[in-house]
Formats: C-alpha cells, structure tokens, sequence
C-alpha cells in the first residue's frame, strides 16, 4: 500500500527529524545514536515494540509489489492468509470467513484478518520484550518505521487523490442514477452520487489526499503531511462510517498511521498552539553518513514518488476513458420513456400498480441494460447489442442460464421500438427518449447570486 523504506531519506542539511527520536545510519559504530538519545521508559518501549509488530504486519507485503514492479511477488503471502483467516475463523472464532477481499474491505476475512494482526503482534511483543529487556531505546529503528509508514500511507493517500482529481472513483451520476428516488439510495450509492454530482469538490477532495500523501514524501515535510493527512481521513473515515462504505477498517488504518507520525511532535504542537510557548526547531540528523548516499536517496526518492503519481494519475484517466464520464457511449445511449407497452399481445396501460409494465429503459453503460418497472424497480441486465443486426441479447447477473432476446428499430433519433421475448412473454414497446439535461442534478449549475434559497 505505500513505498520503499530506504527510498525517502534526504541530504542531512534539508532533513527534518523527530526531536527525540532521530538516527544516524551505522557505519560500524556501535548503536551511536542510540547511545546519544535518552533512555526510554518500560511502558515506552513495550508499546513502540507493538506498534513496530502491528504496523509492519499491517502493511506486509509493502513495499515488494513496488520494488520488484510486480504484484505477483505478494501472492505466496496472500496464499499463506488465505490458509490462515479460514482456519482461524472457522475452528477458533465459529464465524465464516470464505468471501475473499474484494470491493468490500470489511468483509468478515478482512476483520478476521486484522484479528490476526493483533494476536501476533501481541505474542511477537511479549518475546521481544523477554528477549530484549536491556535496551535503552529504539530511536534508530523508530526513525526507520516513520520511513516505513511514510511511505506506506504517501502512496495510499496519492494514489486515492489521483483517483479523485480525474473522476475515477467517483464518477458523474449515471442515467440509471438520475431515476432512482432517493429513498432508494443506499446511503453509500448516495455518498457516490452526492460526490460525483460536484466536480469541483471531487477535485478539492482529491488535491486534498494528494497534497497530504506529497508532503509525507519529504522528512522536512513530514509534520504537515501527517496533520493534513489526519484532517483528510478524519472526513474520509467519519463518511465511511455515517454512509456505511465498506473501507472502514482500511480508513480507520491510514488515519491511525498520520496519527502515529505526529506522537513524537505532539509536545511541540502543545507548546505552539495550546500553550502558547516558544518552539525550537526540530532536530535535523541525516540517516545516512555518507553524502553520496543522501543525494543517491534523494534522487531515488523523487523520481520514484514524481514518477509513481504521474503513474498513478493517467492510470486513473484510463480509467475514467473506459468506464467513467470520458467512456464510449453505446449506440442507444440515453433514457427512454415506455409510451406503449404490450404483453402477449395484451395493451398494458402505465398503471403503477402493473408491476410487470416496463416504465423506462435505460442505456448507459457498453455492456448493461436497466429496466425500470411502474413501480420503480429496476433491474439491471447484461446486454450484448448487435449494432448490424438491431438486435439485443439480455442476460441476469446471477443467472446465466436466463436470457431474453429483442430485436429494436429506431425511425428516428428520439423514437425506438422494440419486440420480442422477454420473462418467458411476447413484448412488444414504443418508446421516447428523455431529455436527461432537464435534471436538476446535473443542469443546475453554479451561481454567485441567489436571491431566494434553491432548495429542491
């Protein structure tokens, strides 16, 4: 989910550093900075051993799939989970784990999942604790999960702002959208619709997890990152869990993670906003002795991140080409009001009570079909159309074995007829197509002066 730990160091002049918990990189000196920094107390130790446990198992197999350029290289780990999560689910906690990770992250594998996490890092804590009681601190390995989490969290955060600057992930309403009543909605399809009805705030929204992800690169910059990346995901995880969006857990993750980067400035901030006290600058070391190897990370550094959200930004504009507002409309593209509907040879006048009436059909997407019936259900169907032959082929989603066919003519460009075998029925329909620019949704607009409220 993020990138590389060696990647992000920088020039020991322009580096910015927690104020007790720096490092210096090992030449052959024997824990120097460590040695330089104050002892730590039990309690201090035994919780940065967790959080050091928790976060790296959280984020494995980060950053392989980055730099090996393959996705391929998690999937033995991924294997070994999916080995685990099943067996842990079933024979220890009776729940049933079998849906894989998919669209949704909060399914009950994922949570089963970080369960996991807990439990192992709990016991890998308790051994290290047993293990390592002499220590004084772990100021060098401290600075190196910062690096880590770092840049776990900046891909993240960039790659979910991407996704948002060009309309990727919350693309405009849909047609099919445009007719379905609110109190229809599920709260999360509401949240997509309320996002992507507004390009402005999209944008705003995803400027926002870019610039927060952007500033986490540089350890100068690393404070702000954190703060705007905590103010970010506090609205992120506050609409996952108001709209149900199944991201909970991930979100809860990543606002955590900005969260864990500020602790070492928190007294800092106290004194500056709270308390009202002069602030000193925080301590700059460098991570690495040499020069070379700060400007060599360096240079890595910015070309990887600069490179990863150009990356990030055109694959989420290719995507937007093939499935989002820029996508290729299909043939009969638009929404089409049933004027006349017949059943086996039986006129079905538009009466809301005839749940079996079509009311309008909608071509929106290459690929897809809905129905909407008198009632306003809808049903969405696959759809093979045959350009040449005028013909449609409908199948079910989750019934393959169903199929319906229907061949259309169109004499003109807002009429379209329809006949032929649908549910098992002979149909036959006339219809008409809407103008969709008289929604208010999407014909509205922006204007600086409103007399009177245009609350509709």
């Amino acid at each position: 989910m993020s990138s590389e730990p060696n990647a992000q160091v920088e020039r020991g002049d322009t580096v910015d550093v927690a104020p007790a918990l720096t490092l210096v990189e090992s030449t052959g000196e024997p824990r120097e900075q460590e040695k330089a920094s104050p002892r730590w107390g039990f309690a201090q130790k035994v919780l940065f051993r967790f959080a050091f446990c928790y976060l790296v198992l959280y984020n494995l197999p980060f950053p392989l799939e980055y730099v090996f350029f393959s996705t391929d290289i998690a999937k033995p780990y991924q294997d070994l989970w999916n080995f685990v999560v099943p067996w842990v689910g079933e024979d220890l906690l009776n729940v049933d784990p079998s849906v894989l990770p998919n669209g949704s992250g909060d399914t009950t594998y994922n949570y089963v999942q970080v369960f996991c996490f807990l439990m192992l890092a709990l016991a890998a804590t308790a051994i290290w604790t047993f293990l390592d009681r002499k220590r004084a601190n772990y100021a060098r390995l401290h600075e190196w999960l910062r690096v880590y989490v770092r840049f776990a969290l900046a891909l993240t955060m960039i790659g979910y702002g991407a996704a948002k600057v060009v309309s990727s992930q919350f693309p405009a309403p849909s047609l099919d959208r445009l007719l379905q009543p609110f109190g229809d909605a599920s709260p999360m399809g509401l949240l997509w619709t309320f996002m992507g009805a507004s390009l402005t705030y999209n944008v705003f929204g995803g400027l926002s997890e870019m610039l927060g992800g952007l500033l986490l690169i540089s350890r100068r910059t690393t404070l702000l990152g954190a703060l705007v990346s905590i103010g970010v995901m506090t609205n992120v995880v506050l609409l996952n869990f108001s709209y149900d969006v199944p991201v909970k857990l991930f979100s809860s993750h990543l606002l955590l993670m900005a969260i864990f980067l500020t602790l070492p400035d928190l007294r800092r901030l106290a004194n500056l906003l709270v308390f009202n006290r002069r602030v000193e600058p925080a301590e700059i070391r460098p991570l690495f002795r040499r020069k070379w190897l700060h400007r060599s990370a360096l240079a890595l550094r910015t070309v990887f991140f600069v490179g990863f959200a150009i990356f990030l930004l055109n694959q989420a504009y290719q995507g937007t080409k093939r499935y989002g507002n820029l996508a290729p409309k299909p043939p009969l593209y638009g929404i089409w009001n049933v004027e006349d509907f017949v059943i086996d040879g039986q006129a079905r006048p538009p009466l809301i009570t005839d749940e079996t009436r079509w009311r309008r059909v909608v071509f929106d997407y290459p690929g897809t079909i809905a129905i909407q019936l008198m009632g306003d259900s809808r049903q969405r169907y696959r759809l093979a159309l045959d350009a040449g032959k005028k013909s449609l082929a409908l199948t079910k989603r989750d019934d393959p074995q169903w199929h319906s066919r229907i061949s259309y003519r169109q004499p003109d460009p807002q009429l379209l007829t329809m006949e032929g075998t649908f549910d098992g029925h002979k149909i036959q329909a006339r219809l008409r197509r809407v103008d969709e620019s008289k929604f208010l949704l999407v014909s509205r607009g922006f204007h600086w002066i409103n007399e009177y409220p245009f609350n509709r």
